[in-house]
């Protein structure tokens, strides 16, 4: 004997359906939001105006990120991106954060950098360096770069661009 079909049920389970992309597309705005937020200048000074700590553990609780970085590196811990997501309309495909814990020798500049996969334009990115004095620099050579803090990874070939943001890089243009 066939059981009666709960059409709320089903309806409940279609609009959850529905709406989970939506949800998704909303979480992966607010962690953009999050790192463009810990990468911008207060005002009148060369701090930021957000923590890359949060905003790194934001992209590790939805999975994005591991919970320890795939290299710390002199002071930088470096996180490769476990899932796609996105940065000014690029693939965002690596965070790093510079920040001391214990003094080893000399030249840190806390803050934090992204490396993207470039998609079209970088003049999102371009103008978002000028306004918070950060560093962008293009044709990254991203396979070398991640040789050069002893990361094993392949990754495909295309047109990466790096943005640091960090004090050294906010202090460069007073």
């Amino acid at each position: 004997m066939l059981k009666p079909v709960n059409f709320r049920h089903t309806i409940a389970c279609l609009l959850l359906a529905a709406c989970f992309p939506l949800a998704c597309a909303a979480t992966m705005q607010e962690l953009e939001s999050g790192l463009l937020h810990a990468l911008q200048l207060k005002k009148g000074t060369s701090e930021r105006t957000g923590t890359s700590g949060k905003a790194i553990e934001a992209y590790v609780h939805a999975g994005l990120l591991g919970k320890k970085p795939n290299q710390r590196y002199d002071y930088t811990d470096y996180y490769l991106l476990r899932k796609p997501a996105s940065f000014l309309g690029h693939e965002l495909v690596l965070i790093e954060e510079e920040y001391i814990t214990q003094y080893i020798g000399c030249c840190v500049s806390p803050g934090a950098g992204v490396t993207v996969k470039v998609h079209g334009s970088t003049h999102k990115l371009e103008q978002f360096a000028r306004a918070n004095r950060c560093t962008l620099t293009e044709n990254v050579d991203f396979a070398q770069a991640l040789r050069e803090v002893a990361i094993r990874n392949k990754v495909p070939k295309a047109h990466y661009a790096s943005l640091s943001c960090r004090e050294r890089d906010a202090e460069r243009d007073e």
